[in-house]
């Protein structure tokens, strides 16, 4: 009863927050900034830094921040023990055991490497709020959600209330299972990845399936455009998203479809990829995790800013998630210099190649050698590698072989990347 209270709480917080600060998202960024430094006096890590600026704390990527797990997070948890209960969740598929009252989540993430996050009964309050606050939306009519995710956590059960019948579907069960299961619930919200929300739509296509969920809520994996179009034509509605990873509730979308950083309770800093300063890598700071602090994360994934959204909010608009630095390719050009062809430019050069090219993955093997997956005719197939080699012709990419795979390289359970890059190039 205290945990819904507590929800209760911080949805009336948000609302206030709201309200108070009006989206000056500067005061109020600095306002929780100190507010934090006071809660992680007892990180190891941390402790030192306190009296320092922000900018003076240091830029973590995966491989520091785990590096560090010991000393970061507040509730002196090993990685080794937080592995060790984790581990066995995915084993058992029991996602509720927790170390001292303190949740223990596990990704393997898009790169392969497994990540453990913490989270205390306040922080999975506060997430929960948030949740109903910007995603699902408040009703007193019940509603069933069917939330599909290679892994559940106590963090994804703290929806469940009398309000909302929270279903969760592991997607390392059989497809058939899933469907099967999805038409007897008939949920009233759809949460799952991009291309589990694909089978879907191809089983409702195909009149295997009849459900009509009045949400749909794309997370985990990058909503690609064309998927998005396909999907909001066999839904007959808008798709909603969520961004979030280990690091957080990172983005929600607005009334008008649009991704936007939380600001409220994110610092985000932005390292340029590009001279136009439309793609960039996000730095992010948590401003309400004390448990496992995230300060000056730097995130690897590559994203597109947007500029023109049209609505109240003030924070960061996002364009699209277009990969991790994972997904670009890197490829010799005819001076011998290494050319970094972003995702976008590869997506685009395959899909604008044949109207009729709907499932496809592209992955640099190689320094010169790319597999090419395209779902159709040979003529699909062939427009898709003619559009690709013209595309690297223009960046003065010449002698890449293409080569034509049979399957979509994807994993079941794992995220869909459909642009990736398995040939680590030095530089």
């Amino acid at each position: 009863m205290i945990f819904k209270i507590r929800i209760l709480y911080y949805l009336i917080e948000i609302k206030l927050i709201k309200l108070l600060f009006n989206n000056n998202l500067n005061k109020l960024q600095t306002w929780r900034w100190k507010v934090l430094l006071k809660k992680i006096s007892s990180s190891p890590f941390y402790s030192p830094l306190i009296k320092h600026q922000f900018k003076n704390f240091p830029i973590l990527d995966k491989k520091e921040f785990l590096k560090n797990f010991d000393l970061i997070n507040t509730k002196n948890i090993s990685f080794d023990k937080a592995s060790e209960i984790a581990l066995k969740a995915e084993k058992t598929r029991d996602f509720k055991p927790s170390v001292n009252n303190i949740t223990v989540g596990l990704s393997t993430g898009t790169s392969g490497n497994k990540a453990v996050f913490l989270a205390s009964e306040k922080e999975r309050a506060y997430w929960t709020a948030t949740i109903i606050d910007r995603v699902i939306g408040w009703s007193f009519r019940k509603r069933k959600v069917a939330f599909f995710l290679r892994a559940n956590s106590n963090l994804y059960e703290s929806v469940n209330s009398k309000l909302i019948d929270f279903n969760f579907f592991d997607l390392l069960v059989s497809s058939e299972q899933n469907l099967k299961k999805l038409q007897l619930l008939n949920p009233n919200v759809l949460v799952a990845q991009p291309s589990m929300l694909l089978e879907i739509a191809d089983a409702i296509k195909n009149n295997t399936l009849k459900i009509k969920p009045d949400k749909i809520i794309s997370v985990a994996e990058a909503l690609y455009v064309d998927d998005k179009r396909y999907l909001e034509k066999i839904f007959n509605q808008k798709i909603h998203q969520v961004y979030q990873c280990n690091e957080g509730f990172l983005a929600h979308t607005c009334k008008y479809g649009n991704l936007h950083f939380n600001e409220d309770f994110l610092i985000i800093e932005k390292q340029y990829l590009d001279k136009e300063k439309k793609r960039f890598f996000p730095i992010i700071t948590d401003l309400k995790r004390t448990t496992q602090p995230i300060i000056r994360y730097k995130l690897d994934d590559i994203i597109h800013e947007k500029f023109d959204c049209l609505c109240s909010l003030k924070s960061t608009a996002i364009e699209m998630v277009e990969g991790r630095n994972d997904d670009v390719l890197k490829l010799i050009n005819n001076k011998g210099d290494i050319v970094l062809v972003f995702p976008d430019f590869v997506r685009r050069a395959v899909i604008f190649s044949d109207k009729n090219i709907f499932n496809y993955s592209v992955t640099q093997k190689e320094k010169n050698l790319i597999d090419l997956f395209i779902e159709g005719e040979d003529l699909q197939y062939e427009n898709a590698k003619k559009s690709i080699i013209e595309l690297l012709r223009n960046l003065e990419i010449e002698g890449v072989k293409i080569t034509r795979s049979k399957n979509l390289d994807h994993v079941k359970g794992t995220k869909l990347r459909r642009i990736k890059n398995e040939y680590k190039i030095s530089n």
